[in-house]
């Protein structure tokens, strides 16, 4: 395969994890190119909850103090099981948890990269190693064919890099979840709270973003509906009032009146925790961050926070070796480039691997819980998870350390 462009660093996909890294790295004073398969910014989805270690990674990438502008600080957490009139409160956040808008971090991300950072209209087709330098080939949509120093896979559940890594496809749970945003002009007049109403099997989740926009979500047992009509908008409006017709008024009413654009049903999909702690992440000078690396079920709301530590940890480890070597070397050196490249990707899995594990885990039997019928099934899992995860909100206060 003849490639017409070379490029030191680049990283698939355009979404937070990759606009993430790519900044990671500019601030280290590394370039990168960042291919979008979109030809616009992409903020798939409607909103994201930030958990407090998430902030310390976007404190590290420089874009928090922006960010916390666009969001209200959470102050507590409210459980409501419909089905036993039972009310739980979870006492006051003492760390800062904010859910934002995906088009609000996705364009904070980008616009603290150098111009041209991002390339649109750039599918990824597959990834060949090169022959002679066993560096990656990029074949793109338009027939071009790019090669690359570093490969970074960005690129979601469905990566096109973890396929070339070897890496398991993710698994489904036997559940579905739809998300929304709501915008009431006169303001909502909710609490700061993030609220979870409880029915037998199905959940709703509430959360207000700013005084007029709140982002919602709806989770229950079973299959989506077929793929064909799961992406109309006004189906999944549709679908999801039916369901929650037993639930008060007023979530039938957020539903209602929810942005066309912003719904969203999804079938939940995971990487399994055994294959995050045995799967190999590295081939050559290529890897993967993000869902590509850790797809995770939402009943920690960390998938995104992950993805901000991956970005901040991969950063540090690339930047600590590129700075003692010049990456553009040929012949005898370009081996020893590879190898201190290897080590610096084999640098950030290790330090990342244990985290990610604990994280998967925890919620694959949280996922695990939620899709049983059964009590002693439900029973044995909420042991399990007492026995290894003591307090269940330790995972927020992770640091992923200075860029």
């Amino acid at each position: 395969m003849e490639y017409g462009e070379e490029i030191d660093i680049v990283i698939v996909g355009g979404g937070i994890c990759g606009l993430a890294t790519a900044l990671a790295l500019h601030r280290k004073g590394i370039k990168s190119l960042v291919l979008e398969r979109s030809e616009t910014l992409r903020a798939t989805g409607a909103a994201i909850g930030v958990l407090p270690n998430g902030w310390r990674a976007l404190d590290q990438l420089g874009v928090a103090s922006k960010l916390r502008h666009t969001a209200l600080p959470l102050q507590r957490q409210r459980d409501i099981w419909l089905y036993r009139n039972k009310e739980e409160t979870i006492k006051p956040q003492s760390e800062e948890s904010r859910c934002l808008q995906r088009s609000d971090l996705v364009t904070a991300l980008a616009e603290g990269l150098p111009h041209g950072t991002i390339r649109f209209g750039c599918q990824v087709l597959s990834i060949q190693p090169d022959p002679l330098t066993s560096y990656p080939l990029i074949q793109l949509h338009n027939g071009s064919v790019i090669k690359a120093k570093i490969l970074i896979g960005c690129d979601g559940a469905h990566s096109v890099v973890a396929d070339f890594l070897g890496l398991k496809p993710p698994k489904l749970f036997v559940l579905w979840a739809v998300r929304g945003l709501t915008c009431y002009p006169n303001g909502h007049g909710l609490p700061t709270e993030f609220t979870r109403l409880r029915g037998e099997n199905l959940m709703i989740g509430r959360i207000p973003i700013d005084d007029k926009l709140v982002h919602w979500f709806v989770a229950d047992q079973g299959y989506p509906p077929d793929s064909n009509i799961s992406k109309d908008p006004e189906f999944i409006r549709e679908f999801t009032v039916e369901s929650i017709k037993a639930f008060p008024e007023e979530m039938l009413d957020m539903v209602r009146r929810s942005d066309p654009e912003k719904l969203t049903l999804t079938h939940i999909r995971y990487r399994a925790p055994w294959d995050i702690l045995l799967g190999k992440f590295r081939k050559g000078t290529v890897t993967v961050a993000g869902d590509a690396m850790h797809v995770m079920g939402p009943f920690l709301g960390q998938g995104g926070s992950a993805a901000l530590e991956d970005a901040v940890v991969l950063g540090r480890c690339l930047a600590q070796k590129l700075h003692q070597f010049d990456i553009s070397a040929e012949g005898r050196q370009m081996r020893i480039i590879q190898n201190v490249i290897g080590e610096a990707i084999d640098q950030f899995v290790k330090e990342r691997r244990m985290r990610l594990l604990k994280l998967s885990l925890q919620t694959y039997l949280l996922g695990s819980l939620r899709q049983s019928s059964s009590s002693l099934a439900k029973f044995a899992t909420m042991a399990l998870m007492m026995i290894l995860f003591r307090d269940p909100n330790a995972h927020t206060q992770y640091y992923c350390g200075d860029l």
